[in-house]
């Protein structure tokens, strides 16, 4: 971490708030910006929750929780990141939010070597790269839900990456604990290609009513030995999130096992997002 002392998050939704946390446990000075005073709030609230739980977990002692949120600055002036070595957006999966934020960064910081990073799933680094004035110096760093626990970070490269960009990126990654691994510009990168077809293969299954969640749930954390069943998994990654990586895919490949299920739009219609609205295909009460 000794290259990336300053690092920027732009949103600090459910990832956003676990990038900054993981950053700033890693020993990275962060500042958050977020849209309005009361998202800046919410997002605070997030991270804080977070590492409070962590320590109550063990997984983290209180004094260095101390110390790591002291590290970590809020606010709502993208200016805040002039002087970042590292910037990571993670605003929601729509182009034309993260064309925007990517053009609004990329004016405001000073250092030509800055990266600028995407916490995208799904949508194209080298489209959001030509928004800006440096694409050598863009590429994904897509994290997992929830960011400080899951060791796993993408790195998505689009065409006019630089090797040196991937290279600081990935000991960058290294230097938070995580694995890496490495994909080029594709829809759905390695892991989200492999997996949102077969959570719409359970999805269909629900809406077929060939059989209930949670039988569907049990059947492969009991049969296949899988940590968490695919509904109960759509509900932690979100069902918007879900239909928006499954609606790129489809719109890249056009694959039948890419399109997605009538019920995943009509629950998200009805704000039915899974963990982080209360209610997916369970009650969260």
């Amino acid at each position: 971490m000794d290259e990336f002392e300053r690092v920027g998050v732009l949103g600090c939704g459910l990832m956003g708030s676990g990038i900054a946390e993981v950053c700033a446990r890693a020993g990275a000075g962060v500042v958050v910006v977020e849209a309005n005073d009361a998202a800046v709030a919410a997002g605070r609230k997030r991270l804080t929750a977070s590492m409070e739980k962590a320590v109550v977990s063990g997984r983290l002692n209180a004094a260095d929780r101390d110390e790591a949120l002291a590290r970590i600055s809020f606010g709502t002036d993208i200016g805040a990141f002039r002087d970042r070595q590292l910037v990571i957006e993670a605003v929601p999966e729509v182009m034309d939010l993260k064309l925007d934020a990517f053009r609004r960064i990329d004016a405001v910081i000073q250092d030509p070597e800055t990266i600028l990073a995407s916490n995208t799933s799904s949508m194209p680094i080298g489209r959001i790269a030509a928004a800006t004035r440096r694409p050598e110096n863009v590429l994904g760093v897509h994290f997992f839900n929830p960011a400080p626990v899951q060791p796993l970070v993408e790195l998505v490269t689009g065409l006019q990456t630089s090797s040196e960009t991937l290279a600081r990126a990935s000991a960058f990654a290294a230097g938070l604990g995580k694995e890496v691994i490495v994909a080029k510009d594709r829809a759905g990168f390695v892991v989200n290609a492999l997996l949102i077809p077969y959570l719409l293969s359970a999805i269909r299954m629900v809406e077929a009513g060939h059989a209930t969640a949670a039988d569907i749930d049990t059947g492969m954390v009991a049969g296949c030995a899988h940590p968490m069943g695919p509904l109960k998994l759509t509900d932690l990654v979100g069902l918007d999130t879900t239909l928006h990586v499954a609606a790129a895919l489809y719109e890249e490949f056009k694959e039948p096992h890419h399109a997605p299920p009538p019920l995943l739009r009509r629950m998200v219609e009805a704000g039915m997002l899974g963990r982080k609205s209360g209610r997916g295909f369970y009650d969260y009460g």
